[in-house]
């Protein structure tokens, strides 16, 4: 794994200042969640986000974007987890710019990305788990366009989305991979009901029901039947990215409580002079480390087009899980009773690890397809 360049070094220094700043739990996650606000997130952070060229990291610079990739919206996305920032970031920015590339919805979506005003939304999973191959949602052919008729699940910042990728059948089975088509499905469209509902962590997601819901042929994201390469390609994006914020998740957790064991006395000494609890936070800085390696392993292979870009996105998903989990949980347990309380920020850590560790796939979804991409 290379080291980072001087210009991914500014961009992780920019987005630290940043979201401590601006993107801090005090000022966002909390304020929010505070107020019962919709959208989860705050759409003028959004703008700020896009003043400091970051919403079009993944976009070309040809119509706007910074022209970067997966280790740069990494870097961003770990600033992001370490401060539970609220924001369509990983949505928007990384995985939704991944299915409309090389599209001609691009051309329609990315200037309203770059300026901070348009937010997106991947709408893939229908049942209780992730699982894109058992895609059901029909797009029958209906005058110059077609009719969707189906339902999807945990769409994230669904409800606050300008645009919906959504991913619908045109041929074909349930867990067959040809015959999936993406659709751009502008916000308000007619016969699209949405639900609105609140995570554990306080983020939005939305489930969707399409009652004939019609759209143009243009609405077709790339080739009709063809929607598996740009579905796997926003996919894998979107893993590598909350793979990323999940070691943001795991060090600001650990962080918050390396820093309690150098404060909290019992029995007359700081309980991080006890060793047991030492050699908990060695392995769990050492786990972290080995997370955020893989991490940025998978998005340096995913930027490089590798052949072992997929299977290191799925190691590195797994691993970031894992190590979050384990942050989280130590985080709690070392914090003692406190932890326990909604005034102490380490549990917001527990609940946002919740949640991410779902998104695009659990550790035990990837650890599976580990071993099914490695020949088992």
């Amino acid at each position: 794994m290379a080291l980072l360049s001087d210009d991914q070094k500014l961009i992780q220094e920019t987005a630290r200042n940043f979201l401590a700043e601006e993107g801090s739990i005090a000022k966002q996650l909390r304020h929010w969640r505070g107020i019962g606000c919709s959208d989860g997130f705050g759409h003028d952070l959004w703008k700020q986000f896009a003043e400091l060229g970051l919403t079009g990291i993944c976009i070309p610079e040809s119509v706007g974007g910074a022209g970067m990739g997966a280790v740069e919206a990494g870097l961003v996305l770990e600033e992001i987890g370490r401060n539970l920032t609220p924001s369509p970031f990983l949505t928007t920015s990384v995985a939704a710019v991944k299915a409309l590339e090389g599209s001609a919805q691009a051309e329609r979506w990315f200037p309203g990305i770059v300026a901070g005003e348009t937010v997106a939304a991947l709408a893939v999973d229908e049942g209780k788990s992730h699982n894109p191959k058992a895609i059901a949602l029909q797009a029958k052919r209906s005058g110059n366009g077609f009719a969707l008729n189906g339902q999807k699940q945990f769409v994230v910042q669904g409800k606050s989305a300008d645009v919906i990728i959504v991913a619908a059948r045109t041929a074909g089975s349930p867990g067959e991979t040809d015959g999936v088509t993406l659709f751009a499905v502008e916000k308000g469209a007619s016969g699209l009901e949405l639900e609105n509902v609140a995570l554990a962590d306080s983020s939005k997601a939305a489930r969707l029901v399409f009652d004939n819901v019609q759209v143009d042929a243009d609405a077709v994201v790339g080739e009709v039947d063809g929607g598996w390469a740009p579905l796997s390609r926003a996919l894998n994006a979107g893993r590598a990215g909350a793979a990323a914020e999940l070691v943001g998740v795991a060090a600001g957790a650990s962080d918050m409580t390396f820093d309690y064991l150098k404060q909290r006395k019992q029995f007359g000494k700081l309980i991080g002079e006890f060793q047991a609890l030492q050699h908990r936070a060695a392995h769990l800085y050492g786990e972290i480390e080995i997370a955020r390696a893989a991490s940025l392993k998978a998005a340096e292979l995913l930027d490089a087009g590798s052949d072992s870009a997929e299977l290191l996105v799925a190691v590195a998903k797994a691993k970031a899980g894992r190590s979050a989990a384990l942050a989280v949980q130590e985080g709690v347990q070392m914090h003692g009773g406190i932890g326990m309380t909604d005034e102490h920020d380490i549990g917001l850590y527990m609940k946002r690890e919740a949640v991410l560790s779902e998104l695009f796939g659990s550790p035990r979804f990837h650890a599976n397809r580990v071993a099914e991409l490695s020949g088992y």
